[in-house]
């Protein structure tokens, strides 16, 4: 009987290919291809080559022998440009500002699982939309700058507790690109965020100047591509509003003199941004002007110090308010403390009371200390000697026309000067010092035994584009123009719609 060599038909179990193993005809081996493992068998001796790839089987060296079960999906995480990935991979990926999970349907690689909406199936199928747009990097150093330059894909703490903020928004942007912000400090009504927004659209319009004034408000835009550009998907439309950048004068009233060997009453305070910057007014909002009313003059007997002038303001939603200080009034014989604090301080009397009052820094200045001296000016104070004249003012030409304003009014008794802008001449007996003129903000000067004058009334005025102007005003102000300018000028309280 013949015998037969079983070892010579039967196949030799290999386990898991290797590259790096040298196979002969009839062994078996697992192989996992395109996430399939199966097993194949040895049809000719080889070293490194595969038994599959992609689903065809190497026949040249392997046939296959069993084929297998498909393996599991795998989640291989956010998608990368740069990754291979095999049929069955799972991976998120943000299309059009959502994240959403996909299957791979083919092995791929740099082929982006979906654009603008549109799934690739050819490699990939959707399998879970998403609802939350892109998680947003926020940026743990707070902004405190008076900007920023906003990256795509951050989200910024804004703390405008001293300063407002321009922030430029990139010059390129992706559908998709999100950025957001937030009032740190909850100081965005003081101190405004406005956007740049470097050439590109938003909400649909170009040329303009976002700005949010919001206490508390939270800020956030995603880029929906050249047409309507930036959007703001979590705001208040009463905050996203278009600016127009005024300039402004704001003169307070100006203090009376004082009664009694007096003081000439301080000038009042003096502010403006005439030909360095611009207050930016959002359209559509109404602003309040106040005109404040010049200290009320003081009878001489008895002894009466000045009185202080009224406040001068601009205010509105959306501005941190531009207020001047009404000017100190002056101080009278053996009455304590001497000239009054103000815009500009008021004068000194006699003794003991031979103090002059303190102006406010960057709107007026203080009085000079010693007998009976004038009242301080927005552009000088009165000197530190008896009988000292009124400190002059300041000149502006934001109307069209250079004009002083905010002069100190001159001590009482010897006669002394008031300062350029308003302040008059302090007076001895009998007569009583003059009231400043209306709308000067100057102070009135002192008398000996006799009455002081009023303050001179302040003045609010507001140069605007003639192109921006809205003609919507209350309180009968002046109107002109000058060059391609809009000249408001408030000789009374009222109002201005932008």
């Amino acid at each position: 009987m013949a015998t037969v060599d079983l070892g010579k038909i039967s196949f030799t179990q290999k386990g898991t290919w290797n590259s790096g193993t040298a196979y002969v005809s009839k062994d078996v081996v697992q192989y996992t291809d395109d996430n399939e493992t199966s097993s194949y068998v040895a049809v000719a001796s080889s070293t490194n080559q595969a038994p599959s790839t992609n689903g065809t089987v190497n026949t040249s060296y392997w046939a296959l022998f069993a084929k297998g079960a498909t393996v599991g999906s795998t989640n291989q995480g956010v998608w990368d440009v740069a990754t291979a990935y095999q049929k069955n991979a799972v991976v998120q990926y943000t299309d059009a500002g959502v994240v959403s999970t996909y299957l791979a349907v083919a092995d791929s690689t740099g082929e982006t699982p979906s654009t603008a909406g549109t799934v690739n199936s050819s490699y990939w199928q959707l399998i879970a939309k998403g609802t939350d747009s892109v998680g947003l990097s926020w940026q743990s150093s707070i902004v405190t700058g008076t900007t920023l330059t906003a990256l795509a894909g951050n989200g910024y703490f804004i703390n405008t507790t001293s300063n407002a903020c321009t922030i430029t928004l990139p010059a390129t942007a992706s559908v998709g690109d999100t950025i957001e912000f937030v009032d740190y400090a909850r100081t965005w009504n003081t101190n405004p965020i406005t956007l740049n927004l470097n050439s590109l659209n938003y909400q649909g319009l170009s040329g303009i100047t976002p700005e949010y004034n919001s206490q508390g408000q939270h800020l956030k835009i995603v880029y929906s591509g050249a047409t309507k550009g930036w959007l703001a998907t979590d705001d208040d439309p009463s905050e996203n509003k278009e600016v127009v950048g005024v300039e402004y004068l704001v003169v307070a009233g100006g203090g009376s003199g004082g009664a009694g060997e007096g003081g000439g009453g301080g000038a009042g305070g003096f502010l403006t941004n005439y030909g360095t910057s611009t207050l930016n007014l959002s359209v559509g909002e109404t602003y309040t002007v106040s005109v404040g009313a010049g200290g009320s003059g003081v009878p001489g007997s008895p002894k009466t110090q000045g009185n202080n002038g009224s406040n001068s303001f601009i205010s509105g939603n959306g501005i941190a308010s531009v207020t001047a200080f009404g000017g100190g009034g002056g101080g009278a014989s053996s009455l304590s403390p001497g000239g009054k604090d103000g815009g500009s301080g008021g004068g000194s009397s006699s003794t003991p009371a031979t103090l002059g009052g303190s102006g406010t820094v960057g709107q007026g200045n203080d009085a000079g200390d010693g007998i009976r001296t004038g009242g301080g000016g927005a552009g000088v104070a009165s000197a530190s000697v008896d009988e000292s004249a009124g400190g002059n003012g300041l000149q502006s030409s934001i109307d069209g026309t250079a004009t002083y304003y905010a002069g100190g009014g001159g001590g009482g008794h010897g006669g002394q000067p008031g300062g350029l802008g308003g302040g008059t001449t302090g007076v001895n007996n009998p007569n009583s010092s003059s009231s400043s003129p209306a709308n000067s903000g100057g102070g009135s000067g002192g008398c000996n035994d006799f009455s002081t004058g009023n303050g001179g009334s302040g003045i609010v005025i507001i140069r605007i584009p003639t192109a921006d102007y809205t003609g919507t005003v209350t309180g009968s102000p002046t109107v002109t123009t000058s060059g391609t300018d809009t000249i408001i000028k408030y000789t009374a309280s009222g109002t201005y719609t932008a």
